[in-house]
């Protein structure tokens, strides 16, 4: 191929549909609840990935394995770009980031101006709580489940700039959305310049009323910033719905991209009192590249998110939330109520999603994790904060039910002592 040609086709054309035709004939006909317990059908996905066979991998919600289809395109495109190197970056690079931009505001539900790609979500929201315009004595309320690296943002602007941190309780299986939201609503002073909350928590995998929170927070003037790390790609919404200002996401958690790919929305009209992190005097103060100006990047993983696009929609979200939140189901059913066993994630169904955390009484997360993974081969991670105090497990699309049976009877061996 002539050069001139390679260069404009260089990551113009994403995989296709990863599904074969008798598969996709099986999605168009089975309904998203019953495609859930169809082992025949996700058994055939599993295919699609490199799954350990030395241990049962239940800690997907650090950073979930692209598929094999994802993996072998995003492998192209370094070797593609690194054929042309610079003649790469300084001809195509912005246009094909721009396109892959569009089809991640696409999926968001957003447009295109109010999104940029960053790294991960840390990187988003920081980049939030560090541009705005704080003074001494302005208020932010989080909670004490949020994620510690937001937390620690903020502890930074209480050092630099004397603002106070107000930290709430989310309760663990509410009852209603409004007792979640009054938690939030109980925290707002006149003096609140920013609330951040999660979309779904990290270490518990409950799903918080967002829209109701912003609803709330709006009512009383306060701008809502929403960590959706776990949500994007997993759970069904459109981030305009919400009606937050902010929202920041991983694409490498849900969506399948590779490591070091995030996004960060940005409300119309809350974009100008924003400070970006780096200087950028190209870059107008209403326009959201100011937040985006990253110096030479690692463009292969930008090319590989349009790939990870194109194999979440061969899927599909309704097919995808209904897969993980019934395999959460299926396990965490069979564990409450046994003796020592504590779950701590809420009960009902809706307010959840594919992550749940269990605990034994008397037994510490970091013990109870590397017993599992020691005499089960099970691997998950141990969570020990703001009372939390069990080990998170996270399956994927691809999890057996014969992995969850086995994790059931750990549990339960462990708890029995």
């Amino acid at each position: 191929m002539h050069k001139r040609d390679f260069l404009r086709t260089l990551g113009g054309a994403a995989i296709g549909l990863a599904l074969s035709p008798a598969e996709r004939r099986l999605l168009a006909a089975t309904p998203p609840a019953a495609l859930a317990r169809r082992e025949d059908f996700w058994t055939e996905l599993r295919a699609r990935y490199v799954v350990p066979t030395d241990f049962i991998h239940l800690e997907h919600g650090y950073y979930s394995m692209q598929s094999q289809p994802v993996l072998e395109r995003y492998l192209q495109h370094i070797r593609d770009v690194n054929a042309v190197s610079s003649r790469y970056m300084r001809t195509v690079q912005y246009p094909n980031k721009n396109r892959v931009q569009g089809k991640l505001a696409a999926l968001a539900g957003c447009r295109t101006d109010e999104l940029i790609i960053t790294r991960n979500t840390t990187e988003s929201l920081d980049t939030v709580i560090s541009g705005f315009d704080w003074k001494a004595g302005d208020e932010a309320v989080m909670s004490v489940h949020d994620y510690g690296a937001m937390l620690d943002q903020f502890k930074l602007m209480e050092r630099r700039w004397g603002i106070v941190n107000t930290r709430v309780t989310v309760p663990l299986d509410p009852k209603s959305d409004d007792e979640v939201v009054q938690v939030y609503a109980n925290a707002i002073t006149p003096r609140t310049k920013l609330l951040m909350v999660c979309h779904m928590i990290n270490i518990t995998g409950h799903v918080l009323p967002v829209r109701k929170i912003c609803d709330m927070a709006h009512a009383r003037g306060v701008p809502v910033m929403v960590d959706g790390a776990h949500a994007f790609a997993q759970l069904d919404f459109r981030i305009p719905d919400l009606d937050c200002d902010f929202y920041g996401a991983s694409l490498h958690k849900w969506l399948g991209a590779p490591l070091g790919a995030g996004i960060l929305y940005v409300k119309p009209g809350a974009l100008e009192k924003l400070w970006p992190l780096f200087g950028d005097e190209g870059v107008a103060v209403n326009d959201i590249r100011k937040l985006n100006h990253t110096g030479t990047h690692p463009v292969a993983t930008d090319l590989a998110i349009e790939d990870a696009i194109a194999f979440h929609e061969s899927i599909g979200i309704q097919r995808k939330q209904e897969r993980l939140r019934w395999l959460q189901q299926y396990w965490t059913t069979k564990v409450r109520g046994i003796p020592r066993v504590q779950v701590f994630t809420p009960t009902d169904p809706s307010r959840t999603g594919a992550i749940a955390n269990v605990g034994i009484g008397g037994m510490k997360p970091g013990v109870l994790a590397s017993a599992l993974m020691d005499r089960y081969r099970i691997f998950t991670v141990g969570i020990n904060t703001a009372g939390v105090t069990g080990v998170r497990v996270t399956p994927q699309l691809f999890t057996t039910t014969a992995e969850l049976d086995a994790l059931v009877r750990a549990i339960t061996e462990l708890a029995r002592g």
